[in-house]
Formats: C-alpha cells, sequence, structure tokens
C-alpha cells in the first residue's frame, strides 16, 4: 500500500530552552486503488497525525497536547499553551 504525508499546519512554538522552532503537523495518506477517477490519484486520511520541525526532527505529542522534540527532550510551548499557564 503506497503512502505519503500532506501537510496541514505549520506553526511556531517556543521551546524550553528558549529558542523559537517552526513545527509541521503532517496527515498520513494512502492511496485507494478503487478510486481511480480519470487517471488521477485517490488518496484516503488514515487518522494519523505526525509532527516534524522544519529540518525533519520529530516531535512527540503526548495526550495532554505537550510536545516534546524526540531526540533532544525540549518541551516545546505553543502561543496558546503559554497563555493558558
Amino acid at each position: 500500500m503506497e503512502r505519503k504525508l500532506q501537510l496541514l499546519d505549520s506553526f511556531d512554538a517556543r521551546g524550553a530552552d528558549g529558542a523559537t522552532y517552526r513545527v509541521h503537523g503532517y496527515e498520513h495518506l494512502v492511496r485507494d486503488e478503487s478510486m481511480i477517477a480519470g487517471g488521477l490519484d485517490q488518496w484516503q486520511s488514515t487518522g494519523r497525525a505526525e509532527y516534524r520541525l522544519a529540518d525533519g526532527e520529530r516531535v512527540q505529542l503526548d495526550g495532554e497536547g505537550r510536545m516534546r522534540i524526540v531526540r533532544s527532550g525540549i518541551e516545546l510551548f505553543t502561543a496558546e499553551r503559554q497563555a493558558s499557564g
């Protein structure tokens, strides 16, 4: 089964280290072989999403909405999270 990522959103987040990071949110898609219309590929969402920094570094999102850079462990905060405390 063929898969691809589709960019959904990009936003800036402040790291616990004080640096600003650009975060990209992607949706996982799979090719739907049953829906080929006019030679155009049809893609369906898998319901999965992932986040990465602009340089490709993985960002983990936990069940409470906290984001953390996987490799370094630095926690990231969006403007919304900073305002709510």
